[in-house]
């Protein structure tokens, strides 16, 4: 029986994430810069402050500092979390180097622990995922992977180019992915590599002019040229690079499904409180039809992406499956109903939503490339559909 209930401890987690959230970060969105990435002294301060609340890395295990939560428990403090673009910043529960910290905690060495996982889950640093490259390489399809990486004498050299590295600027560490041997066959062939921002033959092209501007470090071009790394730089075992990304990928496309779904629920409430206060047509906007069946279809969009969310954190808990495919079926579905509710709320608001006055507007920005990245909607549909033909045949 699948059971979505919380202990009592991890909903009050959730609730004092939300105060927190509610009462430090919403009024120092103010103070955010608006630029590609967020200010370091107002993620330093804003991390203090989580520290001091006790709500500090949920998802972290206890021995690291953390609150040590599995994805169930995840779900309900994360979306608190997400009420804000800062708030995953604060409690360290921000994209990637959340995945990036759960990669490592499960296949790292213990002295790749120590260097890497141990400053990053306690917010001394940022690290980035190098993993999608420009055309012709690896996007959607990651057996386009062209990037590199040469066996030499104690260690290897990588050579490509990748593009929209989240959190580039401003990293300690990538992870990069890299092909290692003449082809990728039956998902084999490619390495994941540990390389320290201060290589010499790993550069910051640029920080990429994206629409969505809330990460931290932005989304960069970076190239790897004569990169070399020793052989102790490789993470997990040589050639086993995609099975590990399911390790982070399952996980990071449902903690994005939670923390968007929190900015949704932000942005819901937000309209439902203008439409109530706002007149027009001889009363209040709340009492038109149309207006109704919005913020019905809202709050039907909100819930099912709880479910599928939940649905898909208990398959991968209870050790009931790998949660690949109950992931991509959450991922496909929260991507669209998010961008649905945000997308009305902003048309609910009218005029205001539009506006600086208001936060939906940025919130519509931010929401749309999640039905790009982590896989597009139209990939993953096809690979459920594809998936559930082969079932039946």
């Amino acid at each position: 029986m699948i059971d979505f209930s919380h202990p009592p401890a991890v909903q009050e987690l959730a609730e004092r994430t939300r105060a927190f959230v509610d009462a430090v970060c919403v009024p120092a969105e103010a103070r955010d810069r608006g630029g590609h990435g967020l200010d370091p002294d107002l993620r330093a301060e804003l991390q203090a402050a989580a520290k001091d609340a006790g709500i500090f890395a949920p998802q972290v295990a206890a021995e690291l500092g953390g609150h040590g939560l599995d994805l169930r428990g995840q779900a309900a403090v994360l979306e608190a979390a997400g009420r804000s673009l800062l708030g995953p910043q604060a409690l360290n529960c921000a994209a990637p180097d959340e995945g990036n910290m759960h990669l490592l905690h499960e296949i790292a060495t213990p002295e790749q622990r120590e260097r890497y996982l141990v400053p990053l889950a306690a917010g001394e640093t940022r690290s980035s995922f190098s993993m999608t490259e420009p055309p012709p390489g690896a996007g959607s399809d990651p057996s386009m992977l062209r990037t590199t990486a040469t066996k030499i004498d104690g260690g290897w050299v990588i050579d490509g180019h990748k593009w929209f590295i989240t959190g580039a600027e401003g990293a300690a560490f990538s992870i990069c992915m890299a092909r290692t041997s003449d082809a990728i066959s039956g998902g084999r062939g490619a390495t994941m590599f540990l390389v320290d921002a201060d290589n010499p033959g790993m550069r910051l092209e640029r920080v990429i002019d994206a629409q969505d501007r809330g990460f931290a470090g932005g989304h960069g071009e970076v190239v790897f040229e004569r990169c070399e790394v020793a052989d102790d730089a490789v993470l997990g075992a040589v050639g086993e690079g995609y099975r590990y990304a399911q390790v982070r990928l399952v996980g990071g496309r449902l903690t994005h499904c939670m923390r968007w779904t929190g900015l949704a629920a932000r942005a819901f409430e937000s309209a439902v409180g203008y439409v109530n206060q706002r007149h027009g047509f001889g009363g209040p906007l709340a009492g038109q039809g149309i207006v109704q069946q919005m913020l019905a279809d809202s709050h039907i969009d909100l819930e099912t992406s709880r479910l599928l969310i939940l649905r898909a954190a208990w398959e991968v808990d209870t050790g009931g499956g790998d949660g690949i495919f109950p992931s991509s079926v959450a991922k496909a579905h929260v991507a669209e109903a998010v961008h649905r509710v945000v997308d009305r709320a902003v048309q609910l608001c009218g005029a205001t939503g539009v506006s600086g006055d208001a936060p939906l507007s940025r919130f519509l920005a931010e929401v749309r490339p999640f039905r790009i990245y982590d896989g597009p909607t139209e990939t993953h549909k096809w690979s459920i559909g594809r998936r559930l033909a082969r079932a039946r045949a």
